[in-house]
């Protein structure tokens, strides 16, 4: 736990996709509490007409830099703490790679601690495995 998923429009460098899933990674182990090593991401890339975004909703003006960043974990956070994810993840990606924070989306997903199964078939956070 976590597992992070990053979607954005095509045509970054592979530097600037990396520089996304570190961002995050970072923060998490910052906020959460995550484990070294404890990394499992994906960062899928769609063309234009494959990435549809309210480009004001909210009254946040989004450009076509935009990020969206979804994140499940265990239901185990308080609510300060997911303030402070969502703050640190702005400040890591404004450092590196450069996104503005209108262009940083985020959606947390909690689930069960006994739902995840890191291999051999085991749901090692379950009690009684």
């Amino acid at each position: 736990m976590p597992l992070i998923r990053i979607s954005l429009r095509n045509g970054k460098s592979p530097a600037y996709r990396k520089a996304l899933a570190d961002g995050v990674y970072r923060a998490l182990r910052e906020t959460f509490n995550v484990p070294e090593d404890d990394l499992f991401v994906t960062v899928s890339e769609h063309e234009g007409d494959n990435f549809f975004y309210g480009a004001s909703y909210l009254d946040i003006e989004r450009s076509d830099d935009l990020v969206i960043i979804q994140l499940t974990v265990s239901n185990t956070r308080t609510v300060d703490q997911k303030k402070a994810l969502f703050k640190r993840i702005v400040e890591k990606l404004g450092a590196e790679p450069g996104l503005r924070p209108e262009d940083v989306f985020i959606n947390l997903i909690e689930v069960e601690k006994e739902n995840w199964s890191f291999g051999h078939g085991i749901a090692q956070y379950a009690q009684g495995n």
